[in-house]
């Protein structure tokens, strides 16, 4: 054999390799996602760390798979990623958020499953941030509700025959889920639309003082410009009385001069 043949031929086992291994591991992430973990469990992220490494090797090959079956690979272990960490929020209602943003994966990973394993996870997630708000609310116990609707899961699980069981049920769960979300996004608008009267009441509040405060500095520069004025009159006043006094004086002080000239004049003084 020539080898540039033998050179294509091991490229195209190792890709072969290299994608029953993700599929594997994958299968292994899923199953390890769909258990209960302790905080404290470490597998799975870095399972889903190896993920990627793989999934970027398996792009780069040259004999990589189709197109579709590459974009299903990313959007489960997109989700995986996302699950990890909506489950590191610290609030119930962050992570019931965050989960309905994930996107589970539209075929199943092997031959053994019916629906895809993602799909049942997103489910049990859902499931599970739907306990915790109501035991937040409710005061119960968040571990109880958490087996209790994993429970229901299993049971519908069980009992579905054929696929289009499994639809229906679906269906009536994400119905349920897509109730939930639309009873907080009315009350958020609700909270909106409060916020938003008290809002517009405060402003007009704040007009109106505004209004109040420039009306009285507007009467006060007025107040100002009629006493400036006056007491401009007053100074001018002022100084016209000062100078007919000071002419009267004059005149007082002439006359008697003249007078006393007079009296001097007419009576010669006695020898």
């Amino acid at each position: 054999m020539a080898p540039g043949a033998e050179g294509s031929s091991g490229a195209a086992m190792a890709a072969t390799r290299l994608e029953l291994n993700l599929v594997r591991l994958l299968s292994r992430c899923e199953a390890l996602a769909a258990e209960r973990r302790d905080p404290e469990e470490w597998r799975l992220e870095k399972y889903v760390a190896a993920l990627e490494d793989m999934l970027r090797e398996l792009k780069k090959q040259s004999s990589k798979p189709a197109p579709e079956l590459l974009n299903e690979y990313s959007r489960k272990v997109d989700f995986l990623k996302g699950l990890l960490e909506a489950e590191k929020l610290s609030s119930s209602t962050e992570k019931a958020l965050a989960n309905q943003f994930l996107a589970p994966g539209r075929t199943p990973t092997t031959a053994k499953e019916r629906t895809p394993a993602t799909k049942t996870v997103h489910l049990q997630t859902k499931a599970r941030c739907t306990g915790q708000m109501r035991s937040e609310l409710l005061g119960t116990d968040p571990l109880a509700t958490d087996d209790s609707e994993e429970l229901n899961i299993r049971k519908r699980k069980g009992l579905t025959s054929d696929e289009k069981q499994s639809a229906v049920e679906l269906d009536a769960v994400l119905q349920h889920h897509q109730d939930m979300q639309e009873k907080l996004a009315e009350e958020m608008l609700s909270l909106a639309r409060s916020l938003k009267n008290n809002t517009l009441a405060a402003q007009n509040v704040i007009k109106q003082d505004n209004q109040t405060l420039s009306h009285s500095l507007r009467m006060a520069d007025q107040n100002f410009e009629k006493l400036k004025d006056e007491s401009d009159r007053l100074e001018q006043h002022a100084k016209k009385s000062v100078n007919w006094l000071l002419w009267i004086m004059l005149i007082v002080v002439c006359f008697i001069f003249i007078s006393m000239i007079l009296f001097i004049r007419i009576f010669p003084k006695l020898k």
